[in-house]
């Protein structure tokens, strides 16, 4: 017995159910693709302030260090001495007289900035005369530059460096 309710196949005529044209499937790859495209965008703004904020903060754990290396040795290191004095005992003078056994950092890797570049550091510096300057140039690693290019400094974090 025929149900009524179903149109009439032709004859030869076949229907094929469960699969998506290509058209189909290229619309969505379109769509997906501009959706990942605007996602992407505003997560590497994210990824600039974060990589900033990080700086920020390892300026100020820099800071803290170069501070008890002065209050230890009566002074900051050179500019020549650099940061790696705050992980190994400088060899040339002046001498520290109160090097602890461990240095003021235990690892290298603090000395380098959100991208991988080492800090500078001026002692005495331009922006602190009777401090030091400590800061990083940003993304692009050029003096300068705007957002996550942007250079960053102890002289703009409201503290002194000294």
């Amino acid at each position: 017995m025929r149900d009524n309710h179903l149109p009439l196949e032709s004859a030869g005529a076949h229907r094929v159910d469960g699969g998506f044209s290509l058209l189909e499937i290229m619309a969505v790859v379109v769509i997906m693709g501009l959706l990942m495209s605007i996602i992407g965008v505003s997560i590497s703004g994210q990824i600039d302030k974060a990589r900033l904020a990080t700086a920020r903060a390892q300026i100020a754990q820099l800071e803290s260090a170069l501070e008890l290396y002065r209050m230890d040795n009566g002074r900051y290191p050179t500019t020549a001495q650099g940061l790696s004095a705050l992980v190994h005992k400088p060899g040339d003078t002046p001498q520290p007289r109160n090097y602890p056994v461990g240095g003021y950092l235990s690892k290298a890797d603090a000395l380098l900035d959100p991208w991988s570049e080492p800090y500078q550091y001026a002692s005495p510096g331009d922006h602190n005369r009777h401090g030091f300057d400590l800061w990083t140039q940003g993304a692009d690693q050029a003096p300068g530059g705007e957002d996550g290019d942007s250079d960053i400094g102890n002289w703009e974090s409201g503290t002194s460096g000294a």
